[in-house]
């Protein structure tokens, strides 16, 4: 039997967590009329990991659309916004989504093989790209991150005039997908502060290029840029959907909800058999291709993203874990981070570890100490 000063230890500490939990909540602009679903552990190593950054790292649970993690960084602070109200270029992260889109249509198999030479040049615009082998098949492009097979196969699917009467039916057959993967618009998640995302439809390309548009005019597209902006938390539901292999429930934070918004299971448009290629090449990404520094003991399928814009390079990765019966998913945007293997896909790594194992090892905290020294 408990002593009474026992009991009174216990009471104290769950007291100072519960404090705790409410303090961290406080600082994020979450809602505080729990419980929630947010696992303090999670949402301590996310904000230490964004010290001195701007940024944000959700995870939700792909079972039921928990978040546990919510983590932002700003210079003014922790604000929620930048994970749920920021939408920006998801860079290579979005090439998952374009593979899923293209096997479900039957514009690409996984023979189809694109020649890259370092990037690929029409006219006046060249696109570059790190090197790696060439010709590459689809599972190895999703590893390898190739720029060159994601903007040659989505121009094809926006110029296949067998498979479409018009180039409008092609980029409204394209969004639909998008769109039933949880991007291009708010989620409707239960945290204020949420905005959506663009995903170009005929009708904003008709406005924007009045003169015409052809597959090539937004093959950027085709690599996460150009006429595509997503959120965090999008990303982090993409993940989701390929983790569960075609569907999710929208994301939430208010634990034992009874909104049926967030208890009906969203199927994806994607063809399931489209998932297992995709699968493999985000697992391949971890094994032996562009997030290969975050391979450890349990499967991490993932996918590195890195965006270009004025100045440094944005950082961002996107994945779940583990491979078989995943219990996380993960989103990770880092303003000016450089490459996604650089910032993204580490602090990825220590979440989901931390996540999984309860703890991190004494390497991953020296490596967890030396992210969060860093200051962008």
């Amino acid at each position: 039997m408990l002593t009474f000063a026992a009991v009174m230890k216990i009471r104290y500490l769950m007291i100072g967590a519960v404090l705790l939990i409410h303090n961290t909540l406080m600082a994020q602009d979450l809602p505080t009329d729990g419980p929630l679903t947010i696992r303090p552990l999670l949402q301590q190593l996310g904000e230490r990991l964004l010290k001195g950054k701007t940024g944000s790292i959700v995870a939700i649970s792909p079972a039921n659309g928990e978040i546990l993690c919510l983590a932002t960084n700003t210079p003014q602070g922790s604000d929620v916004r930048q994970a749920i109200g920021r939408p920006q270029a998801p860079g290579s992260t979005f090439k998952t989504a374009q593979a899923l889109t293209l096997l479900s249509e039957g514009i690409v198999d996984l023979q189809t093989t694109v020649e890259c030479n370092g990037g690929i040049t029409d006219g006046n615009i060249k696109v570059g790209c790190h090197k790696h082998r060439s010709p590459l098949k689809l599972v190895d492009a999703l590893a390898q991150s190739c720029n060159t097979w994601f903007l040659m196969t989505f121009a094809s699917m926006i110029n296949d005039d067998f498979m479409y009467e018009s180039h409008d039916e092609a980029i409204t057959t394209w969004r639909s997908y998008m769109q039933s993967m949880g991007l291009g618009g708010p989620m409707h998640i239960d945290v204020q502060g949420e905005q959506g995302g663009l995903l170009a439809g005929a009708d904003y390309l008709n406005r924007r290029y009045p003169k015409g548009w052809d597959g090539k005019t937004i093959w950027w597209a085709g690599m996460g840029q150009g006429d595509v902006t997503c959120t965090p938390l999008q990303l982090c539901n993409l993940a989701v959907t390929i983790a569960n292999r075609g569907w999710y429930y929208i994301p939430h934070i208010h634990k034992d909800t009874k909104n049926q918004r967030y208890l009906t299971r969203r199927q994806t448009k994607v063809a399931p058999e489209a998932y297992g290629p995709v699968v493999e090449g985000m697992y391949q990404a971890v094994e032996h291709g562009t997030a290969f520094g975050i391979k450890t003991s349990y499967p991490i399928c993932g996918k590195t993203g890195t965006i270009e814009n004025p100045g440094r390079d944005h950082s961002a990765f996107i994945g779940f874990a583990p491979m078989t019966a995943p219990k996380i998913a993960i989103s990770v945007y880092v303003e000016h981070g450089g490459f996604g293997a650089d910032m993204a896909a580490p602090m990825a790594g220590l979440i989901i570890e931390q996540y999984l194992k309860g703890t991190l090892s004494p390497k991953s905290e020296t490596q967890a100490k030396r992210i969060a020294g860093i200051h962008l």
